[in-house]
């Protein structure tokens, strides 16, 4: 069996093998991303758990927008190189003029890429950021702390990692929750059940996370509201 954490090692995995078992987590669209044919009936010989954390984008820029009301324009980072990113975008941009937000569309997937999209914010006077849900900016978290730290500019991820490496703050689904479904599967393919009848999963947990220690440097007040909205709060 194998147990493949993030798309791109589940669709390394599915190129693979058509016969071996795998137990995925992602946080897209399985079905979108063709490694399943259905959340209800996987088919083949893959299954697992969907975090579905690309539709969090809307709630991190709600949540963005009551913490820093008087910004108007926000800028979101998407890695041009997964498929639903133009849908991304779009909805993005939709969710941003309900709110009455100016959003500007930023595209990075290297670490070249964030230097640059940073520098355009400065030029766009951009007064806060979303990052969306992807392996690249995850694994480029302490750059991308550290540019929004050095331009003083609030941003929100879906990963509590970030938050807890000095982010202002996360709002995403529960790795801890994703990992005991995933674990769950992987027992019960173990003991001879096939991926193909086991339905793909959904994360319920979803977790928000404020850094007050990197508001303070920012110079934002936390509203008590939101802190206690909150499912861990850093000082």
């Amino acid at each position: 069996m194998i147990a493949a954490a993030g798309t791109v090692s589940a669709r390394a995995a599915k190129a693979a093998t058509t016969t071996i078992p795998i137990v995925f987590s992602v946080a897209t669209d399985p079905v979108a991303m063709g490694l399943v044919a259905s959340l209800n009936r996987p088919g083949g010989n893959l299954t697992g758990v969907a975090n579905l954390m690309v539709e969090l984008g809307q709630k991190q820029l709600e949540l963005l927008h009551q913490l820093v009301p008087a910004v108007a324009i926000m800028a979101v980072l998407i890695n041009p190189i997964l498929p639903a990113a133009e849908s991304q975008a779009r909805d993005l941009q939709a969710a941003a003029r309900k709110l009455g937000i100016d959003l500007h569309v930023l595209h990075a997937s290297t670490e070249r890429d964030l230097d640059t999209a940073f520098a355009k914010m400065a030029d766009m006077r951009v007064g806060a950021l979303a990052i969306t849900a992807d392996a690249f900016f995850l694994s480029r978290r302490e750059q991308i702390i550290a540019l929004a730290a050095r331009h003083s500019l609030p941003a929100t991820s879906p990963w509590r990692e970030a938050a807890a490496a000095g982010g202002l703050m996360s709002y995403g689904t529960s790795d801890a929750d994703g990992y005991r479904q995933l674990g769950s599967y992987a027992g019960r393919i173990l003991k001879g059940e096939k991926p193909a009848n086991l339905p793909v999963q959904q994360s319920t947990k979803f977790e928000l996370i404020i850094n007050l220690k990197t508001a303070k440097a920012l110079g934002i007040d936390v509203p008590l509201q939101i802190q206690q909205l909150a499912d861990e709060v850093i000082e």
